[in-house]
C-alpha cells in the first residue's frame, strides 16, 4: 500500500498570500476533505476499517485458488482500499507540511497515521500470500482473457521481493512498528528543520530563506548565510547524527533479516531497475567529474576573479549578470508559454495548478522547506508545494514541479495501482519541463552577458542534478557501509561528506570550517534512502530525449505523452524503446553527459 507517500491549507476556497513577488496561490484541500473535523473524513476512516476487515475475511488463505475473474475482483477491491487510505493520508500530510510547527496538525497526522497502520494490519497477508502463489498458477491467472493482465507489472514488482520476504508474524510486526520507527524519526527531522532559525547579519531567517541567500549577488551576504547555516547545523549535529545512525541501523537490521544483498537493493527493486544500470550511471558520472564539474568550477573561479572558490560561491550568479527578481505572474507565463511551445496540451494540463488551488507557493512560518509535487490519489489530482522567492532558479523549480504534476495527472488514468511511476522515470517530465523553459529563455535572450549567465545557470543546475546527486548517492552508500561497522560519530559522517564533496566538486574549492555538517539538512537521506540517483537518471534520460526531439520532432509529442500516460504500467526499457534509447547501454549515459559538456564548451568559447 502507498500510505507513506511523499508529502497543507485548511478548508477555505483557493486563496492567495500577498508577497513582494505578487499574490502567490495557497492550497485548497477541499477537493480531498472540507476540513480536518469534517464528517466525511471520519466516515472514510470508518469505511476503511470495514473495507479492510471485509477484504481480509474474503481473501486471506484463498489467493492461490482464485481464477482470473475472481482475482480481478480481488485486485479491484484492494485498489479501492488504497484510494481511501491514500486520500486520507494525503490530506493530513499536506496540511502538516504547510505548517509543521502547528501542534494540532502534527497531532492529527500522528493519530491518523497510527490508526491507519492499525486498521490495515489485516492486509499484511496480501503481499505475503500473493508471493507464495506458485509461478505457474500466477502466470496462468495473469495472462487469462478477462482477467487481471493489465495489473501484471504491479504484481511482477511485488513478486520481485519474494526471495526477501519474512514470516507473516514478522511482516505484521514491522508494519505495526513502523509508526514508532522510521516514520517517527522522519517527523523529528521535519519538525526540527522547520523550527531552525538562522541569524544572518542580525536578521532571523528560516532554512529556506537562508539557503536562498547562497545565490545572492552580494558575496558578503552569501558568506554570512553560509556561516549562519554552519553554526546552526553544528549546534544540532548530534541530533542529526542520531537520526541518521538510527535510520541506517534500522534499515540494516531489516535488510539482514530479509537477506538483501546491499542497502541499495530494496530501492532498485522498488524502482524496477537493474543494479547494473544504476552502477553504469554512477560510473559514467563519477568518471566525468573532471570534464564536467571540475572544469566548470575552474571557469567560474576565473569569472569571479578568485584563486579558489568558497562554498558560498558555488551557486553565485555571475558578476556580469543583472540581478533579477521574477514576479509570480512572470514565472507563470514563462513556464506556461514554454510548455505551450512544445504542445498546447502540456500547458492545458498545467493550467489548473494556477487557477484551482493546486499550488502552495509562498514562504510561510513553519512550512516545510523545499518543493515537491504530491500525486494524492488517482481519483483526485496532484498538489505542488514551492517556497517561491522570486529567483530565476525558482522559475526552473516551478517548471520542474509542474512537470511532475502533469506527469501525475496523465498517469492517473492508469488507476491507483498502476499510476505510480518508478523513480527511474519519475523525474522525466520534471526535468523535461525545465529543459523546455530553459530553451525558450535562451532563444529569447539577445544580450551576450545575460545569455552567458543563463547558460551558466543551466550548467550549474545540471551539475546539481547529476554530479551532486550521484555524489549524494555515494555519500549514502559509504555512510550505510560505515554504519554496518558500528556507531558513527558526527565527525565520522562529516568526513564521509567531505570526501565525496572533494571528489565531485574538484580542486577549484576550499572549504570553510563548518561545511562538513551540510549533509544534515538533505531530506532525501532521511525520507527516501538512495532516492537521489533518480535525479541523475532523469537528467540523463531527458538529455537523450531532448536530443531525439531535436533530431526528429515529427510525432515526438504523441510518443512523449504516451510515455507519461503509462505511469508504472511498463518497464523503463519499454518506455524508452519508441525513442530508440536504452539505459542499459553504458554509452547511453555518456550521450546525456555530453550535452552538459557541450554547454561548457559554449561557455569556454564565450571567453575568447
Amino acid at each position: 500500500m502507498r500510505f507513506d507517500r511523499e508529502l497543507c491549507r485548511d478548508a477555505e476556497p483557493a486563496s492567495t498570500t500577498t508577497t513582494e513577488f505578487g499574490d502567490l496561490p495557497d492550497w485548497d484541500l477541499t477537493d480531498l476533505y472540507p476540513a480536518p473535523d469534517a464528517p466525511e473524513l471520519t466516515e472514510d476512516l470508518d469505511k476503511l476499517r470495514k473495507m479492510v476487515a471485509s477484504f481480509a475475511a474474503d481473501y486471506e488463505g484463498r489467493l492461490a485458488d482464485l481464477d482470473a475473474a475472481a482475482m480481478l475482483d480481488c485486485i479491484d477491491r484492494y485498489e479501492q482500499i488504497d484510494i481511501v487510505a491514500g486520500r486520507i493520508m494525503s490530506y493530513v500530510g499536506l496540511r502538516y507540511y504547510q505548517n509543521t510547527s502547528d501542534p494540532a496538525r502534527a497531532k492529527l497526522l500522528s493519530d491518523i497515521q497510527a490508526r491507519i497502520t492499525d486498521d490495515t494490519t489485516p492486509l499484511v497477508f496480501f503481499s505475503l500470500e500473493f508471493n507464495r502463489i506458485p509461478e505457474e498458477t500466477y502466470q496462468s491467472v495473469f495472462t487469462a482473457p478477462g482477467g487481471p493482465a493489465r495489473y501484471k507489472p504491479v504484481f511482477d514488482r511485488m513478486r520481485a521481493m519474494r526471495p526477501y520476504q519474512l514470516s507473516d508474524e514478522l511482516e505484521k510486526f514491522l508494519h505495526d512498528n513502523s509508526v514508532v520507527g522510521a516514520a517517527a524519526w522522519n517527523r523529528l527531522f521535519d519538525e526540527t528543520m522547520a523550527g531552525l532559525e538562522f541569524d544572518v547579519n542580525g536578521e532571523t531567517l528560516g532554512l529556506e530563506a537562508t539557503l536562498n541567500l547562497l545565490t545572492d549577488h552580494d558575496r558578503d551576504r552569501r558568506e554570512a548565510a553560509a556561516r549562519a547555516l554552519s553554526k546552526v547545523f553544528g549546534s544540532n549535529i548530534k541530533l542529526f547524527a542520531r537520526i541518521h545512525n538510527t535510520l541506517a541501523k534500522e534499515k540494516s537490521v531489516e535488510d539482514k533479516w530479509r537477506q538483501l544483498p546491499t542497502p541499495q537493493h530494496a530501492r532498485h527493486l522498488s524502482n524496477h531497475v537493474e543494479p547494473e544500470v544504476v552502477e553504469a550511471l554512477r560510473n559514467a558520472v563519477t568518471s566525468a567529474y573532471p570534464r564536467l564539474s571540475h572544469r566548470y568550477y575552474a571557469l567560474k573561479a576565473r569569472w569571479l576573479g578568485l584563486d579558489k572558490l568558497q562554498i558560498w560561491d558555488r551557486n553565485a550568479p555571475l558578476p556580469t549578470a543583472t540581478p533579477e527578481t521574477v514576479s509570480w505572474d512572470q514565472a507563470r507565463e514563462t513556464v506556461l508559454d514554454a510548455y505551450s511551445g512544445f504542445s498546447p496540451r502540456l500547458a492545458e494540463l498545467a493550467q489548473p495548478f494556477f487557477t484551482d488551488g493546486w499550488i502552495d507557493a509562498a514562504v510561510k512560518p513553519g512550512k516545510a522547506p523545499g518543493a515537491f509535487a504530491h500525486p494524492t490519489v488517482a481519483t483526485a489530482h496532484p498538489y505542488v508545494m514551492l517556497n517561491y522567492l522570486g529567483k530565476p532558479r525558482d522559475v526552473m523549480t516551478l517548471a520542474h514541479e509542474l512537470g511532475h504534476g502533469v506527469h501525475q495527472r496523465l498517469a492517473a488514468q492508469q488507476g491507483e495501482l498502476l499510476a505510480a511511476t518508478p523513480l527511474t522515470l519519475a523525474e522525466t517530465a520534471s526535468v523535461f519541463g525545465e529543459m523546455l523553459t530553459f530553451r525558450k529563455l535562451l532563444a529569447e535572450t539577445t544580450d551576450p552577458a545575460q545569455k552567458k549567465a543563463l547558460l551558466a545557470g543551466k550548467v550549474e543546475d545540471m551539475i546539481n542534478t547529476v554530479v551532486r546527486q550521484i555524489a549524494f548517492y555515494d555519500f549514502e552508500c559509504r555512510l550505510h557501509a560505515a554504519r554496518a561497522e558500528g556507531e558513527l560519530t558526527p565527525d565520522d559522517i562529516n568526513a564521509i561528506w567531505m570526501e565525496v564533496t572533494r571528489e565531485s566538486l574538484g580542486p577549484a574549492f576550499e572549504y570553510m570550517q563548518g561545511y562538513e555538517t551540510f549533509w544534515s539538512y538533505v531530506p532525501h537521506f532521511v525520507h527516501s534512502p538512495f532516492y537521489v540517483y533518480a535525479y541523475a537518471f532523469g537528467d540523463g534520460l531527458v538529455n537523450a530525449l531532448y536530443a531525439a526531439y531535436e533530431d526528429a520532432p515529427e510525432g515526438f509529442q504523441e510518443k512523449y505523452f504516451d510515455m507519461l500516460s503509462a505511469g508504472g504500467s511498463k518497464h523503463h526499457s519499454e518506455l524508452q524503446a519508441p525513442f530508440g534509447l536504452d539505459a542499459s547501454d553504458p554509452a547511453f549515459w555518456d550521450k546525456g553527459l555530453s550535452m552538459i559538456e557541450g554547454f561548457i564548451d559554449e561557455l569556454e568559447a564565450m571567453e575568447g
